[in-house]
């Protein structure tokens, strides 16, 4: 996001903690030519305040979250505390910022109720979220149009949330994440031992729903009323493709030919299926996703084949981002 936005030619302003694994993408594509970042807690509400007001912001778009369901589960004051608190602070923030024009704030496709069946999920659907983490994003909706209704629309800011499905991309090493867990485990020389390999989630490239978040906050800061929450979904048919599906074609794509296994023992319960109907977004902004599943796999294997092969990075993703925005 900081990266697609320097090039448009904005001035960014971040606050976040500081990342908590090695590598990571952000020390790797800084520093930025117009971008001012503050490491900091969100819970810190004082100093996420000082620097919301010596940003002075047209836009905020909030993502920062506790972004891991088992981390939740290990967790779950961090993550309710981070993810609701924490969106209550940066809203609490943006109500004094005079040049505000909208609030976007990202949520994730698991805010809904989820039976199981595989429906994929539309904005009217019910809210819920059995595990911490669904829950605590949930809960977040409510914050934000809490917000939204009682205090931002008076200032006539626009205020929206955001659902994305299950990014993948170059550059993610998140702990228990999918495709960070198969390139760790090849660097390893280990079986890549997977949870729920039946399991099926909506698989879409980072710089789709990224793409799509720039669309929606440009509509939102204009004149023209859009709607107050989007789904950021792939296509229905890649919404069917299961993680020892995806682990394959990455482990494959990456040159290992080790077969996974699964994992004993208990784990925290997870949906076993999950899907997203993103039309309403492609209906009231004109976006689309560029990439199907397999070509979103196939990008980020590239990504990281390039890394491995010491790579600039900066210039390794600047040319995965102008490559999609040749795509139409």
């Amino acid at each position: 996001m900081s990266l697609w936005l320097e090039r448009l030619g904005a001035t960014v302003h971040g606050y976040a903690l500081a990342p908590d694994h090695v590598p990571d993408l952000f020390s790797r594509l800084s520093p930025f030519e117009h971008g001012h970042s503050t490491i900091a807690d969100l819970a810190d509400r004082a100093a996420l305040a000082g620097a919301v007001t010596a940003a002075d912001p047209t836009v905020i778009i909030h993502m920062a979250a506790q972004p891991l369901v088992r981390r939740s589960y290990d967790d779950p004051v961090e993550t309710f505390a981070t993810n609701i608190m924490g969106t209550v602070n940066v809203l609490e923030a943006a109500r004094h910022c005079a040049r505000l024009r909208a609030v976007l704030v990202v949520t994730t496709d698991k805010v809904y109720r989820n039976e199981g069946d595989g429906v994929a999920f539309v904005e009217a659907d019910r809210l819920g979220g059995s595990d911490p983490y669904s829950a605590s994003k949930a809960c977040c909706e409510l914050v934000t149009a809490s917000y939204a209704q009682s205090f931002l629309a008076k200032s006539d800011v626009q205020v929206a949330t955001a659902r994305a499905g299950n990014v993948v991309g170059g550059g993610d090493w998140s702990v228990d994440r999918l495709v960070p867990d198969v390139w760790r485990a090849i660097h390893a020389g280990r079986t890549l031992e997977l949870r729920y390999p039946t399991a099926t989630r909506p698989w879409q490239h980072v710089l789709d729903p990224v793409a799509g978040y720039l669309l929606y906050a440009e509509h939102l800061s204009g004149v023209r009323k859009v709607a107050e929450t989007l789904n950021f979904g792939p296509h229905r048919d890649d919404s069917r493709i299961s993680v020892a599906e995806v682990a394959a074609i990455m482990a494959a794509s990456l040159g290992s030919d080790r077969p996974w296994q699964s994992t004993s023992g208990n784990h925290p319960p997870e949906m076993t299926a999950l899907a997203l109907d993103a039309t309403a977004a492609e209906h009231s902004l004109g976006w689309r996703p560029r990439l199907a599943a397999r070509d979103a796999l196939r990008w980020t294997a590239e990504w990281f084949r390039g890394f491995d092969a010491g790579d600039d990075v900066r210039r390794l993703s600047l040319g995965q981002l102008e490559t999609y925005e040749a795509l139409r």
